[in-house]
């Protein structure tokens, strides 16, 4: 007797390339789903001051890295490998940017420079020293006027 599925018992590399590519990305969506639903009543649920992301945002990118390394991996798949590795990988390199650059700036009152670029990667001394000292002249003009 033939089994109900035609015969085979073992996938194919496209078949199992796919299968391992759509159960990681439902995976990431339904993790994402169970962790952000709300377990009070909705009346009682306030979302976190300090989080001002999206909830997909952490697991989508951490899901496309960890696809486009897999998928880069592939080489059984042909080409379909390298295009899936291009897509999740954009997508992937878009979130980690998001996630690096995303959130409130800190602007100085005194001089208006963003306080977090010059102590992180930029140093951005020479524009911070330029606009206090614009702004330690218009201080001074304005308590002469």
């Amino acid at each position: 007797m033939t089994e109900p599925s035609g015969g085979r018992n073992i996938l194919s590399p496209l078949e199992s390339f796919l299968a391992e590519q759509l159960g990681i990305a439902m995976g990431a969506i339904a993790l994402t789903l169970v962790v952000t639903i709300p377990s009070a009543s909705p009346i009682g649920f306030q979302h976190d001051e300090h989080v001002n992301s999206h909830p997909l945002l952490v697991p989508v990118t951490s899901a496309s890295v960890l696809l486009a390394f897999l998928s880069y991996n592939k080489s059984d798949v042909g080409s379909l490998g390298k295009f899936i590795f291009l897509g999740t990988s954009f997508v992937g390199l878009f979130g980690l940017w998001v996630l690096l650059f995303a959130g409130p700036s800190v602007i100085s009152k005194k001089t208006g420079a963003d306080k977090r670029t010059s102590t992180f990667i930029f140093g951005n001394r020479n524009a911070a020293s330029a606009r206090k000292k614009e702004w330690s002249k218009q201080q001074t003009r304005n308590k002469t006027s």
